[in-house]
């Protein structure tokens, strides 16, 4: 596109999962749509999400897996626009995919190609898309917004803010939707790093030693439970069952892991019927791996046959095991986050169409918006279920 200075139906800041989305269904429904990215190719995030294979949905969505202030917001989108809506998108553009786990889908061969379809979506008669320049200016008045990428402008009625949140920044990754929001009066969630790495200070940076460890485990934060792999890292705690509970982890909370969670309460007392001359390491070594097992029977400080061990021993060392406690005393942050929590508050915005309540012609959608999806497909369903709202509405 070479002259901006044009009026559209619709100004779609960011080219990501939701803008595209929006700007492919309002640009269905006959609308003139700038589509604007400072990025110099569109659906980056897409582009490096599950190894390159784009975890594009989960078969498993409901309302419940989304945390938010509100937490009935997403209803009316994801309800709308469902998990199955997005793989009839993909199926008609004969993408093969597979379900990895836990109703996880993914591209067999590349995320280009969700970009490749979502960019076809988008009608060339009514979307224009301009990459690769900043925008310097936003502002509003006599019911038009006028955005300016250099030195050319572009004006429209309405203005949908999808720029995302500040996780990975080596992305281009930035907090510029919520300096927009507030400029227009929108409250802002404050944000925070998701789906992030725990780390480990004090004594437990001896757990750092197992660095690239990993097991089954179940992690708990209050009363939130997720039963996936724990990956120990050279700072801390990682894999899907960290990250997930990251999600819902604050300071000063513990962290609890089931280092066993497929054993019963009392399997040491069976074990010591069954095997009395068994050493507890042992013992818990044909569950474990070897340098989680080391390490753990460091920390507990008990050893020798089972049956040389009270009862009582062996309870508070099966306790311990399926209620270890860690104390985080941070995350990785936004760098190593997949997504950010947190962001425009929903209380400003209509659940059905997206539009600021306040503002009109005002839209938010996406990771900008206080609403994040568990780990697995989640915030992509999201990105589109929005993005489809906004662009029925616009």
């Amino acid at each position: 596109m070479t002259d901006l200075s044009n009026h559209f139906d619709a100004i779609v800041l960011g080219a990501g999962g939701a803008g595209l989305m929006c700007a492919a269904v309002a640009g269905q429904r006959g609308k003139k749509v700038l589509l604007i990215d400072h990025a110099n190719e569109p659906g980056k995030k897409i582009l490096i999400s599950g190894g390159g294979r784009c975890n594009f949905t989960n078969i498993h969505t409901v309302p419940d897996r989304y945390l938010s202030e509100n937490k009935h917001f997403a209803k009316s989108a994801l309800s709308r626009y469902k998990a199955q809506d997005f793989i009839d998108l993909v199926n008609r553009y004969d993408i093969d995919w597979h379900e990895k786990t836990l109703g996880q889908l993914f591209c067999d061969r590349s995320a280009k190609q969700i970009v490749e379809m979502l960019l076809n979506e988008c009608p060339s008669e009514t979307v224009s898309i301009s990459l690769g320049i900043p925008i310097s200016d936003v502002s509003h008045a006599d019911g038009q917004y006028r955005v300016k990428l250099g030195d050319d402008v572009a004006t429209a009625p309405a203005l949908v803010i999808a720029t995302g949140g500040p996780s990975i920044p080596k992305m281009g990754a930035t907090g510029f939707a919520y300096d927009l929001a507030r400029r227009f009066g929108l409250k802002i969630i404050e944000p925070r790093p998701a789906l992030v790495p725990l780390t480990l200070g004090g004594q437990e940076t001896l757990f750092r030693e197992l660095s690239g460890v990993s097991a089954p485990v179940i992690a708990k934060c209050g009363k939130t439970a997720f039963r996936e792999a724990a990956l120990f890292t050279h700072k801390g705690l990682s894999g899907p069952a960290i990250l997930q509970i990251s999600s819902y982890w604050k300071h000063g909370e513990p962290v609890s892991i089931d280092f066993l969670p497929d054993l019963t309460d009392d399997w040491l007392h069976e074990a010591k019927r069954n095997m009395p001359r068994l050493g507890l390491k042992r013992a818990i070594g044909a569950h474990l791996p070897d340098r989680l097992t080391d390490t753990l029977m460091d920390k507990i400080a008990l050893s020798g046959d089972l049956g040389n061990l009270t009862d009582k021993k062996l309870e508070e060392a099966a306790r311990r095991l399926s209620n270890w406690r860690f104390m985080p005393n941070g995350t990785e942050g936004f760098a190593k986050a997949e997504v950010t929590a947190g962001g425009i508050s929903t209380a400003d915005l209509s659940s059905k169409t997206m539009e600021a309540r306040q503002m009109p012609g005002l839209y938010a959608i996406g990771e900008a918006v206080d609403v994040t999806g568990w780990l697995g497909g989640y915030n992509f369903q999201w990105a589109w279920a929005s993005g489809h709202a906004a662009g029925q509405a616009l």
